[in-house]
């Protein structure tokens, strides 16, 4: 059951948009299906929870919509009201990973499905870092297998980098699926959705998202993956930023043989060795990382239809 909304089903916003049907919700707000009356199709509404106030959401919100890249959703129009901020998206038609794993059953997807569906979602992301932007909520339920294959949705807690960080939106994420440094409301970088992309990964192949800071290897779940895969999605998930993969370009060019044992691209060019100065802020992340595993294990405190913190 979705988490219940204060928008009223059937009620048209901006003399436009029809609200037909719930298709999700989260902690940053609900996303609907909508009939646009001045095109007659139907659209993604999303009903943005936005802390950072009318100016952020009208700069974030232009920048979405130049986005033009086809493993990317398309922004098609934004507006505001009493009721709140909105984001109005393209309806992709396909089921969304998260669905298409449940519906394979335990432990997880073929290991080669499971690496091409993340090699496509780094061309999306790779774009949309080129772009400034960065996603900060990467996880299976977020990425629709289409017609052409996979494409990346729902920018709704996405942030330009430089930005600061609004007051209020630290730590709103996925559990197991949101880097460290988020959660610990550190600066986020691309970095953060190279997190995203490795745990991603990682739960279609092992039927579960990882655990922070240990628990089982993933060739022990599933004997099809090779030391250099394990090794590549290991690095992607380190939870200091500086020691994980660079960029989801190194993640995905770690990626192209993954399955041959011989083969394989270092990721030694494309991790950082943190300076000294960083070891306050490695044991801040450790902490908040042991916080956060604790936190996601608390029904209390996730939200029982999408596994979002709700603090």
């Amino acid at each position: 059951m979705l988490k219940t909304s204060t928008i009223v089903l059937g009620r048209t916003l901006n003399g436009r948009y029809r609200v037909l049907e719930p298709i999700s919700a989260g902690a940053m707000g609900a996303v609907y299906r909508a009939l646009d009356a001045r095109t007659n199709s139907e659209v993604a509404l999303k009903h943005a929870t936005h802390p950072g106030g009318d100016q952020r959401f009208e700069v974030e919100a232009r920048l979405l919509a130049s986005l033009r890249h086809p493993r990317v959703v398309r922004t098609l129009d934004y507006f505001s009201d009493s009721s709140g901020h909105y984001l109005v998206m393209e309806l992709v038609p396909g089921s969304d990973l998260d669905k298409v794993l449940k519906a394979h059953g335990q432990p997880g997807l073929p290991v080669a499905q499971s690496v091409d569906y993340a090699r496509q979602a780094c061309e999306a992301l790779q774009y949309v870092h080129e772009q400034q932007i960065v996603h900060r909520d990467v996880k299976p339920q977020n990425m629709i297998l289409a017609g052409e294959g996979i494409v990346l949705v729902d920018f709704g807690i996405a942030r330009v980098l430089e930005e600061q960080e609004p007051l209020g939106t630290a730590g709103i994420g996925t559990p197991r699926f949101m880097a460290p440094e988020v959660f610990a409301g550190g600066r986020v970088s691309p970095r953060a959705d190279v997190y995203g992309i490795a745990a991603t990964l990682w739960t279609l192949i092992a039927g579960e998202p990882p655990v922070y800071a240990g628990g089982k290897s993933l060739s022990s779940i599933s004997p099809d993956v090779t030391p250099e895969l394990e090794r590549t999605i290991s690095a992607g998930l380190e939870l200091i930023p500086e020691r994980r993969v660079a960029s989801v370009a190194a993640f995905a060019k770690a990626l192209g043989a993954p399955l041959a044992v011989e083969k394989g691209t270092s990721l030694a060019i494309s991790i950082d060795v943190p300076d000294a100065s960083r070891s306050l802020m490695e044991a801040v992340v450790h902490t908040a990382s042991g916080v956060f595993g604790a936190a996601a294990a608390s029904i209390a405190l996730i939200d029982e239809t999408t596994g979002e913190l709700v603090y």
